[in-house]
């Protein structure tokens, strides 16, 4: 005699996984109306209902446009390391790794975020605004990363010699990033264009890393 068994059923969401559930949402919303208009133009109320959510809900759990965007920002580099940041470090070489870093922040800024960080770092120039100094840090950070490939690309001859590895870092965070911008919306072209203008910033032959 067969038992017949209760079909399964999924368990409700908890009240903690509904929160990071909106959180998160929220969060995405408010990154890509950043990139788009700029933090004096945000409209929490928009920003909410693209989200799916109430303005309500968001203010439960931002004080503020300033607390919001501070978070936004946190998120932007925590998804960042996660999406990109994670495949760099799994590559030997310095000079895959930068490449990879060209295409994998060109397929994160797909979110239509390509904006994000240079729109708040032309509103918020000074450091001593709590949103420009997070800016500063987190550009800081990027920067220190990219510079130390640079360097090791150039001790172990993957790099040529060039500027000091901290402006060609800059550089080639610009390049990257302006790329981007440029290209919004035309995939695949993005990402390769994208590892492209790394590769000349880097002294590498484009179309061979390219391909």
């Amino acid at each position: 005699m067969s038992v017949r068994m209760p079909p399964s059923q999924s368990k409700p969401a908890t009240q903690r996984e509904r929160r990071e559930r909106s959180r998160s949402a929220l969060l995405e919303s408010a990154a890509r109306h950043l990139s788009r208009h700029g933090y004096g133009n945000l409209v929490l109320e928009q920003v909410a209902r693209d989200a799916g959510y109430s303005r309500g809900a968001l203010y439960h759990q931002f004080a503020d446009k300033e607390a919001l965007t501070l978070a936004v920002l946190e998120w932007v580099w925590q998804t960042w390391g996660d999406e990109v940041a994670s495949v760099v470090e799994s590559l030997s070489g310095p000079a895959s790794a930068l490449i990879a870093l060209a295409r994998c922040h060109a397929v994160f800024c797909r979110r239509d975020i390509a904006r994000f960080a240079m729109a708040l770092r032309l509103e918020f120039s000074d450091p001593a605004h709590p949103i420009g100094k997070a800016v500063e840090q987190v550009t800081g950070a990027l920067v220190e990363r990219c510079a130390r490939l640079i360097a090791a690309g150039r001790r172990d001859g993957s790099i040529p010699p060039g500027p000091p590895a901290k402006a060609t870092a800059r550089a080639f965070i610009g390049a990257i990033e302006g790329a981007v911008i440029e290209l919004s919306g035309m995939e695949p072209y993005d990402e390769e264009l994208a590892a492209r203008a790394a590769a000349g910033i880097l002294g590498l032959d484009p179309a061979r890393v390219a391909a």
